[in-house]
C-alpha cells in the first residue's frame, strides 16, 4: 500500500550515519541525495528530511523488512556497534504470530526502527 515514507530529522547527518550503517544489512543504501536522503535496495522507498527549525518531529516507529532471522541480528550487531539505543534485542514476537523475529533500536531523534523477518527459521 506504501510507496514511500519520509521522517524529518533535526540533524541530517547524524541520522544518515545512523540509518547507512543499519539499513545495510538490509540491503538498503543510499539512492538520492543531495537535499532529502532516499534511501533503497532498488528505489528510494524511504527518505531522511530536516525538519523545520522552529518544529519538533514526533517520534513514529518504522520497520524495515529483512530477508532472513540472519539480517535481523546483523541489523542489531550494526546498531549496538553504533552505540544507538537498543529497544528489544533480536527474538520470536509470538503475540503478533508464530514466525515474527524483529530487533529494535533508536534513532537520534528516537524514533523506534525495527528490523523484521516474517518467515520461520
Amino acid at each position: 500500500m506504501l510507496d514511500h515514507f519520509s521522517v524529518a530529522v533535526r540533524d541530517l547527518a547524524a541520522s544518515a550515519a545512523f540509518y547507512d550503517t543499519v539499513l545495510a544489512p538490509l540491503g538498503g543504501r543510499r539512492i538520492m541525495e543531495p537535499g532529502p536522503i532516499g534511501y533503497g535496495v532498488d528505489t528510494p522507498d524511504f527518505w531522511v528530511e530536516h525538519a523545520p527549525a522552529d518544529a519538533a518531529p514526533a517520534p513514529v516507529h518504522i520497520a524495515f523488512t529483512a530477508p532472513d532471522r540472519a539480517a535481523v541480528r546483523a541489523f542489531h550487531d550494526a546498531a549496538v556497534a553504533a552505540g544507538v539505543e537498543v529497544l528489544h534485542a533480536p527474538k520470536v514476537w509470538p503475540e503478533y504470530h508464530a514466525a515474527y523475529y524483529g530487533a529494535f533500536v533508536r534513532d537520534p531523534d528516537g524514533n523506534n526502527v525495527e528490523a523484521v523477518c516474517h518467515r520461520p527459521e
